[in-house]
This record gives structure tokens, C-alpha cells and sequence, in this order.
């Protein structure tokens, strides 16, 4: 459908913790024995509904619901899912049209049909949640249905990336009898059409997903049954992997978990190690009156030691980042490195003469204590001791969990806060468009009409995303112009798993999210 670059390969390297494990991870599946594989991660849902959820969210979405657009295994664009078919019917990229599958059900047998596709659509923007994926729909202006099977979507501009936008799990087809239009649902029930469903939900701890009868798609379930279960932190996530209560790992491991798996592991587990795209950065809040000055985001840059980050903090299981797009995506630049260079107090403190500050700047510092990781409050006591040794900074440091982390920023209680991004899709687009304009996915207003009004739209005209280099690059020199985000490292892909789990490898889509159903014990070594 589209002339892309196939920059998201499947995991680059496999370093098998043994021998006979990293034989292994090919063979044959065996989906009833042993009961339900169980799946470990520290990132829980924040809810049920996709309407409410631009995050990590997505991770049990993609699993327990249907998109009319999804990827399957080795697909970097997106492939009919719900759908039977799906293309855009113009050449200027503004008329989408899907044709469903005959004979769509969701898992509780109710007939799913191109009105509930509309309606799914509808109340996103309707609901229009704090934190939701309303802001992915801004190209569109209207849904239309015809007959039982058919849905056009009209845009009110091209967009090339709006078949990407439909493959994220925000666009989650949910059963209008089951769903309120104008509101949320929050009884913890789930009614959709994807793979498994949601036999059972402990908040926090764990969601049991079992096989959707139902279920008509592209999946090919290699197990019967998943088991999710969510930690605090990745330590106790690893002894629940080594003790046998959990056969994989993902989201959410430690960087000393990490390297004792690859120096000192054991013969029964693998780790599967692979190139990521999500990032790690931090916001300035423009109503605070220290972090709305340019002098001092700018100031704030030139001392940050990205790679002392990922060195001390993260042992090098991350790489330094320097523009808001990660390195592998068509588009990606290094500008802030190319404007700021090196770590320098002196050219910082420069920064700050010129804009007439001459005393220590106060900042506060907030994150989060149990989304990104364990290193997370680690990364902030390395950042608070870079900025206040070069004596041009005092900085507070203050943390929430992320449930009303997230009511905070939205709130705008924070001066500076930090925030990870995984892609909704491999595109550079989906690394601008989210952080920039009145209503993005921060809760923190960023205006910029040069990139919302110009170089997005002017982008997202062509499906050869090739031919926008430009236009991306631009964008991103603008933001660092502003510097009202400043990107600090970009992940990678880690997979821990027990040696008689196979499929790890395959498991990622090209959003980093999870394929369950591509998980399944071994049946010959």
C-alpha cells in the first residue's frame, strides 16, 4: 500500500543464554501444555477502554481487541485485520475506504459491523478523554458507513500516515451495546473481538486471557490461553522468571537484570536482544516561570550528559538520543548534538548571562515510579547531581506512581517531568505530531503552526515517505530550536523468556508491542 523503508527488522541478535535454548527458539509449538503461558511486565493498563488510553495501555488492547489494520508477523505496514480489505479510493490520500470480513462477531457472539466500526471511532473524539487518543484523529473529519460491511473514512486533509493511525490499538473496535457514547467504561469488563478474551481482570496484578472463539483475523494462535501478570519493578519480576512463576519477561527490565542475564545466566532461560525505538525525555512546562524561558531549557541541554546516562544509569542497555525521532526511523537527525555539541557549564552559563540570569536556576523535577523502569529515579538523581554540579541549577526531585502522575501533568502541576514514548507506528511522524499543538498526548499545550500547519500536513501528502526527508528534518530542528522537549536515550528491545518458550523473537510488532499469541512451548529441542 505503501513505498516504505523496512527500517524495523525483526530482533537483530538473539543472545541465547545457552546453547541448547538458542536452538531452540524455532521449533515446534505445543499450545495445551502446561497451562496458560504467563507473561511478566511492569506496565500495567491505566484502562480498559481505548478511549481513554494513549500509553502502555496498548499491550493488552492489541490482544483482547480487533483494528481494522494491524501487523502481522515480519509486516512494517499495516495489513487487514477486522478488515477484509482497506485503501485509500483518491489520489490526494484523503478517502479511506475498509470492507469488513463476512461474518464478524465479537467474543460474546454479537454480530460486529461497519456501525460499530463508526460508532468505536465516533466516541474517541466524542469522549475526547484527558490522556486519550483523540489527538490521533486529527486528519479526520467524518466516518461513513454503507450497508453492513463498508466504512469510508473521510479526511479533512491528505494523510498519508492515516492507515497507521487505524492499526494502532486507540482505534479498537469495541461493541456499541456494551459502550457508552459519551463517557468511559470503568466496570472492568471487556467486550471485543481480538484473539483472547478477558476472562478475568485483577487491577494491577494481572488479566487472564483465553482463546475468542469468535475470533476471525490474520493471527495465527500459537497457545491457547495468556496470563499477563504486573510487577512494581523488575527485580521481582526476574525472580518470578527464574522461580518458574512466570515463562517470559518484557517492559520493564532492569539494566543490572539485564546484564546479569547476558554475563550470568542460567541454562534455562534466553534473552532475546534486539533494536527499539522508544525514547526517553523530558517535558518544560511552559507555565512555570523558570521553565517557560528559553535561556533555560536551552541551558538545561548544554549541561545534560546523555551518554553518562546511559553508561552510569543504564549500563549501556540504552543509546545516547539527540533528536525526538529515534535513530532507524527515515528522518532521523542528531540536531541537538549538532547545536549544543558536548556537555558545557561554560556554554550554558554563557546561555544564561546573555538572558540576564545570574543566579542558580530553581527547577523541579517530576517522574514517575512505576511505568518506565526501576532506573527511572536512578536517571533523575544522575540528572539533579550533573545540573546542580555545574552550579547553575538547584533542582527538586518529586515522583507519583503513574496513575496520578498523569493527572498531575495533565493539571499542569509540574514545572519539568519526564515521560517515555513507544510508537503508536514506525514513522518519524508519530514522533513530532503527538508532542506539538494545543491538544497532544503531554497535556501540555505546544504550539507550533509551523509544523502543525505546514510541515506535517505538507508530509503527510506523500506515501513515500522518502520523499519527506525535508520536511522532518525541518520539523525537528524547530523543536530543538524551542527545545521544550529534550530527548535523552532510546531503548532496545529485551525479551527474557524461559528455554522452553518459543516465538520471543517473532512476538514484537513494529510498535514494540506484544503478539501474545506468538508465544508457545517447545516441542522438540
Amino acid at each position: 500500500m505503501f513505498n516504505r523503508n523496512r527500517f524495523l527488522r525483526r530482533v537483530a541478535a538473539i543472545a541465547s543464554i545457552s546453547l541448547v535454548a538458542g536452538c531452540g527458539l524455532l521449533s515446534g509449538g505445543d499450545s495445551g501444555s502446561k497451562g496458560p503461558i504467563v507473561v511478566g511486565t511492569t506496565s500495567a493498563p491505566s484502562t480498559l477502554d481505548p478511549a481513554g488510553a494513549w500509553d502502555g495501555s496498548w499491550e493488552l488492547f492489541r490482544n483482547i481487541y480487533q483494528t481494522l489494520l494491524a501487523y502481522p508477523n515480519g509486516a512494517t505496514t499495516p495489513q487487514p485485520d477486522a478488515a477484509q480489505s482497506c485503501s485509500f479510493t483518491d489520489a490526494t490520500s484523503r478517502t479511506f475506504r475498509c470492507k469488513l470480513r463476512a461474518g464478524m462477531k465479537f467474543a460474546d457472539g454479537d454480530p460486529l459491523t461497519a456501525d460499530a466500526v463508526k460508532r468505536s471511532i465516533d466516541r474517541i473524539r466524542t469522549i475526547n478523554a484527558p490522556g486519550g487518543p483523540a489527538g490521533l484523529l486529527g486528519s479526520l473529519d467524518r466516518v461513513q458507513v454503507l450497508g453492513d460491511r463498508e466504512v469510508i473514512f473521510h479526511l479533512n486533509q491528505p494523510d498519508a500516515t492515516f492507515p497507521f493511525v487505524l492499526a494502532t490499538p486507540a482505534m479498537s473496535i469495541v461493541d456499541p451495546d456494551d459502550y457508552p457514547a459519551n463517557a468511559l467504561r470503568k466496570d472492568g469488563q471487556v467486550f471485543g473481538s481480538g484473539p483472547y478474551k478477558l476472562q478475568s481482570y485483577d487491577e494491577d496484578k494481572q488479566a487472564v486471557l483465553v482463546r475468542n472463539d469468535h475470533y476471525e483475523g490474520f493471527a495465527q494462535r500459537q497457545n491457547d490461553a495468556v496470563t499477563i501478570r504486573y510487577f512494581q519493578d523488575s527485580a521481582s519480576m526476574v525472580k518470578a522468571l527464574r522461580d518458574k512463576q512466570i515463562d517470559v519477561t518484557y517492559r520493564g527490565l532492569a539494566a543490572d537484570d539485564i546484564i546479569t542475564l547476558q554475563q550470568h545466566g542460567t541454562s534455562d532461560l534466553q534473552l532475546v536482544d534486539g533494536a527499539g525505538t522508544d525514547i526517553s525525555y523530558l517535558v518544560f512546562n511552559p507555565k512555570d516561570p523558570w521553565a517557560k524561558q528559553p535561556a533555560v531549557r536551552k541551558a538545561v541541554a548544554q549541561v545534560v550528559d546523555r551518554g553518562a546516562i546511559a553508561h552510569k544509569v543504564y549500563k549501556d542497555t540504552v543509546d545516547p538520543l539527540y533528536s525526538m525521532v529515534p535513530k532507524g526511523l527515515t528522518g532521523h537527525t542528531t540536531s541537538f548534538f549538532d547545536d549544543f555539541g558536548d556537555p558545557s557549564v561554560s556554554k550554558a552559563h554563557k546561555i544564561l548571562a546573555d538572558a540576564g540570569i545570574t543566579r542558580p536556576v530553581p527547577l523541579t523535577f517530576w517522574y514517575t515510579t512505576d511505568r518506565y523502569g526501576s532506573e527511572t529515579a536512578l536517571m533523575f538523581r544522575e540528572l539533579k547531581q550533573e545540573l546542580e554540579a555545574s552550579g547553575l541549577f538547584t533542582i527538586t526531585l518529586k515522583s507519583r506512581p503513574w496513575k496520578s502522575y498523569v493527572v498531575g501533568y495533565q493539571k499542569g502541576e509540574y514545572p519539568v517531568f519526564g515521560r517515555g514514548w513507544f510508537p503508536d507506528f514506525p514513522d518519524a511522524d508519530n514522533f513530532i505530531a503527538p508532542f506539538v499543538g494545543d491538544r497532544n498526548a503531554l497535556g501540555t499545550p505546544y504550539p507550533s503552526k509551523e509544523i502543525t500547519s505546514v510541515l506535517l500536513p505538507r508530509s503527510r501528502s506523500q506515501s513515500d515517505r522518502a520523499k519527506v526527508v525535508q520536511d522532518l528534518e525541518a520539523a525537528q530542528q524547530i523543536m530543538v530550536n524551542d527545545a521544550r522537549l529534550l530527548p535523552l536515550w532510546q531503548g532496545r528491545q529485551y525479551v527474557a523468556a524461559s528455554d522452553d518458550i518459543s516465538g520471543g523473537e517473532r512476538a514484537l510488532d513494529p510498535s514494540t508491542i506484544m503478539m501474545m499469541w506468538e508465544l508457545h512451548r517447545k516441542t522438540s529441542w
